[in-house]
């Protein structure tokens, strides 16, 4: 039977997609990881229980005091409690970390879908795109910022904005391969709707990808928002993030070094738990890496 004469229900569709999180604990490394992201997301979410002080709350008499049983890792130079600023600055990194992603690949997968299956809007997008990604993400991320004002939602559009023509164009480069594949072509030829063809045919194609870059995204939102917020480009000062406690606790280095040291391991840690998940999700969604792996 000619392709031409087929139902449309007859045509081959791609099966839904589904995570399977046994990457997760795939080496012991991972489980590490993602024990340490959990545990950092629970600190998050539980912060008003867990943090002793208020994190906001100025007393100069016991500023730059040691660990003790009131403050367990001190205080800083205004005696704000550094244990209670750090599990607060955890809310604001993985917020805009997790905004950053979500909001990059949701813009990103419409204008790589469009500008991968129409081929007048590729030219003219993909310029776009590149002059985007000419510019440092850093220098555009201070430039937002400068222009609209310093504050969380200002802060995760600065750094969205750069990130966008990266998953557009790995949106853009799945959707070539897969517009030429016969059920897609089939599909077109049968008269289903533009719309249609995208979203049944083509964008499940990307779901796998997009996860992995997702990952990728959020680590570097969360490391970008750190950068802006020490270099004083970030959320107001007085705001508990760890870019802010380290750019506070910079002039007094010499004097108390745990005011960097603890609020930077716990952004390491962040960074490299979300990068090592995001390995392993490549490693387990990726059919090439399992084709090598066979081999």
């Amino acid at each position: 039977m000619a392709i031409d004469t087929l139902p449309e229900s007859s045509l081959p569709v791609t099966r839904p997609f589904r995570v399977k999180f046994g990457f997760l604990t795939s080496t012991p490394i991972i489980a590490v990881a993602t024990i340490c992201l959990v545990l950092i997301i629970l600190m998050a979410i539980f912060a008003p229980l867990l943090a002793p002080h208020d994190p906001l709350l100025l007393t100069p008499a016991q500023r730059l005091k040691p660990s003790s049983a009131q403050y367990l890792l001190g205080t800083d130079a205004y005696g704000r409690d550094l244990l209670s600023r750090i599990i607060y600055g955890a809310r604001i990194s993985l917020v805009i970390g997790l905004g950053a992603a979500v909001c990059s690949i949701g813009v990103g997968l419409l204008i790589g879908l469009v500008a991968g299956f129409f081929r007048w809007v590729d030219a003219v997008m993909m310029r776009v795109m590149d002059g985007l990604m000419a510019i440092p993400a850093i220098l555009l991320a201070i430039a937002v910022v400068s222009l609209s004002g310093a504050s969380i939602w200002t802060v995760m559009v600065a750094i969205t904005i750069p990130e966008i023509p990266r998953v557009a164009r790995l949106v853009r480069s799945v959707v070539l391969t897969a517009r030429e594949e016969p059920y897609v072509e089939a599909a077109i030829s049968l008269g289903s709707s533009l719309p249609k063809v995208m979203w049944r045919h083509l964008m499940p194609n990307t779901i796998a990808p997009l996860i992995v870059q997702g990952t990728y995204v959020c680590a570097s939102a969360i490391l970008t928002e750190a950068i802006l917020s020490f270099l004083g480009a970030g959320i107001s000062p007085e705001t508990p993030t760890w870019g802010n406690i380290m750019a506070e606790g910079r002039a007094y280095f010499q004097v108390k070094p745990s005011l960097i040291f603890w609020p930077g391991l716990l952004l390491s840690i962040a960074i490299l738990s979300v990068n090592l998940i995001g390995d392993a999700a490549r490693d387990a969604l990726d059919p090439r890496m399992k084709q090598r792996e066979g081999k």
